[in-house]
Parts: C-alpha cells; sequence; structure tokens
C-alpha cells in the first residue's frame, strides 16, 4: 500500500524552543494544551482561545500529566507520582516508581478506565533499563521491564488494546487489555517493523476511529497507522525530532506536536531553525480527550 505524505500545513502554536518538549495533553474544561520541557525541568501551559502562556518551574524531571479533577492533576517524574494542585502549583507525592536513582520517567497516558500506563528510562538512555508500570488508585503494578526507550502508550477508544514501543527496538507493538483495568490479556504482539526506516517511533495517541498517530522522532513527521500496523499516512512537521501528539480544541479536532532540539549541534540546530518549537498540525482530525485519572 502506497502511503501518503502531506506536506506541513499547520502552525507553530508556541515559538520557545524546547530541549526535549515531550508529554503534551489538553484539558478541555479549560481549554488548556499542557507540555512539558522534561531536561528544562518545566511545565508548559498554553491556553487555546486567548493564547496565554504560562511556564510552571519543577523540582524534577516531569514528563507526563493526567487531569485527575478541576481542582488536581497527577504529574509522573522523575521523583514518583505527584498530585499538584492546578491553582497554586503545590505538589504531594502520591507513590514512587522504582527506587532507580539513574532513571527518569518517561511516556505514558490514562487508560479509558482511569488507570495511568507510565514508563522509566535511564537519563543516558543505557540498554534495558526502563520499565512500563500500570497504576491504579495508587498501586503499581510492573508490565515489561528491561525496556531502553518506551514510547507510543496510547489505547483503543474501548480500553481492549494497548499500543507501546521500545524506541531502541523500533517495533510498534499491540497487546490485548482488559477493558475494565487497563491491564493486559495477553502477550504484547509487533504489528509494524520499523527498523529499517529513518526515525525513530516516539509519543502517540490514538484517535476516535482507533488510528495511532504517532510522532516520528528524527522524520520530521506524524505518522498514522491502522490498529493492524498498516502506516497509511505521513504528516511532515518543520522540526526534525517530533516527540508527542496531543489532540486539542473544543472537538478534540486538532492536533498538538512537540518538539526537541536535544542532542544537536549548533550547527545541526542552525539548519533546524524551529528545533524543539511547538507546532499544530493544520489538519481536522477524530481525535477524543484524554479521560482522567481516578484516585
Amino acid at each position: 500500500m502506497t502511503m501518503d505524505i502531506i506536506p506541513f500545513s499547520g502552525k507553530i502554536l508556541c515559538d520557545e524552543p524546547l530541549m526535549l518538549g515531550e508529554g503534551a495533553t489538553y484539558d478541555p474544561a479549560t481549554d488548556i494544551a499542557w507540555w512539558f520541557n522534561i531536561k528544562g525541568e518545566a511545565l508548559h501551559e498554553l491556553h487555546l482561545a486567548s493564547g496565554r502562556k504560562t511556564v510552571h518551574p519543577l523540582p524534577f524531571l516531569g514528563s507526563v500529566l493526567a487531569v485527575i479533577d478541576p481542582d488536581r492533576q497527577l504529574i509522573a517524574s522523575d521523583k514518583g507520582l505527584f498530585i499538584r494542585e492546578t491553582a497554586s502549583g503545590k505538589l504531594s507525592l502520591l507513590t514512587t516508581l522504582e527506587d532507580i536513582p539513574a532513571n527518569r520517567s518517561n511516556d505514558g497516558r490514562v487508560h479509558p478506565s482511569g488507570s495511568l500506563w507510565v514508563s522509566t528510562m535511564a537519563r543516558d538512555e543505557a540498554k534495558g533499563a526502563g520499565a512500563i508500570y500500570h497504576v491504579a488508585r495508587g498501586t503499581v503494578t510492573r508490565l515489561y521491564a528491561e525496556v531502553s526507550i518506551p514510547n507510543s502508550i496510547c489505547f483503543s477508544p474501548d480500553g481492549s488494546t494497548g499500543y507501546f514501543t521500545d524506541t531502541a527496538i523500533n517495533h510498534l507493538m499491540r497487546v490485548a487489555l482488559d477493558p475494565a483495568t487497563g491491564l493486559p490479556a495477553g502477550e504484547p504482539t509487533a504489528i509494524s517493523d520499523e527498523t529499517t526506516t529513518s526515525g525513530g517511533i516516539d509519543g502517540s495517541v490514538c484517535d476516535a476511529d482507533g488510528l495511532i498517530w504517532n510522532a516520528r522522532y528524527g522524520s520530521g513527521a506524524v505518522d498514522v497507522y491502522r490498529p493492524d500496523g498498516t502506516k497509511i499516512a505521513r504528516y511532515t512537521v518543520p522540526a526534525t525530532q517530533t516527540t508527542c501528539p496531543a489532540f486539542i480544541g473544543a472537538k478534540a479536532d486538532r492536533l498538538l506536536v512537540t518538539s526537541s532540539f536535544q542532542g544537536m549541534s549548533d550547527p545541526q540546530r542552525a539548519a533546524d531553525p524551529h528545533a524543539g518549537k511547538t507546532f499544530e498540525l493544520g489538519v481536522t482530525v477524530k481525535g477524543r480527550f484524554e479521560p482522567a485519572y481516578l484516585l
């Protein structure tokens, strides 16, 4: 099957370049998009309608945000999972994930059941140092160990299927889940082998039709997959190191994409002037809102 390649027709949502923009999500109740600069220890907030931008310094390397209720959020970090009071920014520890100082949190999403899948990896990307965890009402269960760069965590609309990858291996994985809990109900299988193509599978979201929208790190693109792993489209993005998508807007019909300039030399950054900026893809999508995390 021929994959459609669609040139970028969107816009820059935020022109502040981030070393590692990641963990994008959106809260429809407040019309606010959230994302992290992981290595800059900061949480970025953008009110879509007004364009009001706020940057919240963090005392850790945050990478995943989930809404709990109108007053509270859950943040995953290298120090564990924290409850954040949205109005004040006050943080309180919910639980730790693992006692490995060399590791930090990475990718994660809330399952339709209200449980969280969240991952860890070595700060220096050491092989097999990370893991993927399931967190339900504060109870932590390790799902997959010896993962190097966990990414692409997302779920089918009905919660019966989960997707993830180890970017170091670059296979898109699919696993059957218990829709009521978000726990695996079978063994994962690879549905797309991306080892022979350029770039790495990074963050993903799954739309209302079950299509997987994946940020392709190193390729300046968002790729779209069917649930069977067939790649059907590539939307180009004017930053090589695209990292994480999120459905945004009142109808979840727009797509935000973060990016990164980590590891780039000065000449590489000069050749990639939008590296690290945050974009809107500029196409209409059939997105859906992230579920709330259930305490």
